[in-house]
């Protein structure tokens, strides 16, 4: 039965390595063959539609599928470069599935990427768009600006509007124009800006950023910033917490800062508010 229901909303196999034999690997592009993705999608008049009616986030029915998710990430430029600042805490609705999430996505040594909404899709895509980065290197001999990776990005999910994506990330570095941020989402949304927070415990980060944000701030300020932003979050958002990672991007590429315990920053502020209060 349950192998009927499977072939009834089932396509045909398409995408990477759907055309390759053993007689002809060796012989094709194979930058011209996995140069576009593809998936199987429901044998279905609408795929959209066909998604909506067995996925409901808000909805109390328990027989719909429900995409759980929370997270604070946040990125900023200033006049040395961009820092990037995300927590590690994954969720599955009220459960914590993990302390440890790695939500920061190296694309390449200039270029970095954040994960927030579906770790899967997130993951899955950002290194997508690091591959086609490379291929983009290889073809044209010079690095992608920041701005056109992020286009790949956006063009890449577009395709996928309203399809389950669950995706919210900011695609940061420097290249020939300097420092470079960009957000992107599942609906192929991209916007070019200084200063941005994504995930469930965005608004906490951004009320300690727009208070402590200048352009002009020195690198230790800025990486400052970032971190307790990220902490004040975990502390006020039960779906963030556990580690800060900090990363700062310059003309040399990003280097990675610090991995600390939002345990440690909060007795480590709570100490610096009691010596101020004295």
């Amino acid at each position: 039965m349950l192998s009927e229901i499977v072939a009834q909303y089932t396509s045909e196999p398409t995408g990477y390595g759907a055309e390759l034999t053993p007689g002809n690997f060796l012989a094709r592009d194979a930058a011209k063959q996995f140069d576009s993705l593809s998936f199987d999608l429901p044998n279905a008049e609408n795929p959209i539609d066909f998604l909506n009616t067995y996925t409901d986030v808000k909805s109390d029915n328990d027989n719909l599928i429900k995409l759980a998710h929370g997270t604070t990430t946040l990125a900023f430029k200033y006049a040395g470069g961009v820092v990037v600042a995300v927590d590690s805490r994954a969720t599955q609705g009220s459960v914590i599935a993990s302390q440890s999430v790695k939500k920061v996505i190296e694309i390449n040594p200039y270029l970095l990427g954040t994960m927030a909404g579906g770790a899967a899709d997130c993951f899955f895509w950002e290194r997508e768009l690091g591959r086609r980065c490379r291929l983009y290197e290889l073809r044209n001999k010079e690095r992608i600006s920041v701005a056109a990776a992020s286009k790949l990005l956006a063009n890449m999910v577009y395709s996928y509007k309203g399809m389950g994506l669950s995706m919210g990330t900011m695609v940061s570095g420097w290249d020939k124009t300097g420092p470079n941020l960009f957000y992107v989402d599942n609906d192929g949304t991209r916007l070019k800006g200084n200063l941005f927070s994504v995930g469930s415990g965005a608004t906490f980060a951004y009320g300690v950023l727009d208070t402590g944000y200048d352009h002009e701030m020195n690198k230790a300020d800025a990486i400052d910033l970032g971190k307790r932003s990220i902490y004040h979050a975990t502390h006020r958002d039960a779906y963030s917490g556990g580690y800060v990672r900090i990363y700062h991007i310059n003309k040399e590429g990003w280097e990675f800062i610090s991995l600390t315990d939002v345990d440690e920053l909060h007795w480590q502020y709570a100490d610096e508010s009691r010596n101020r209060g004295a």
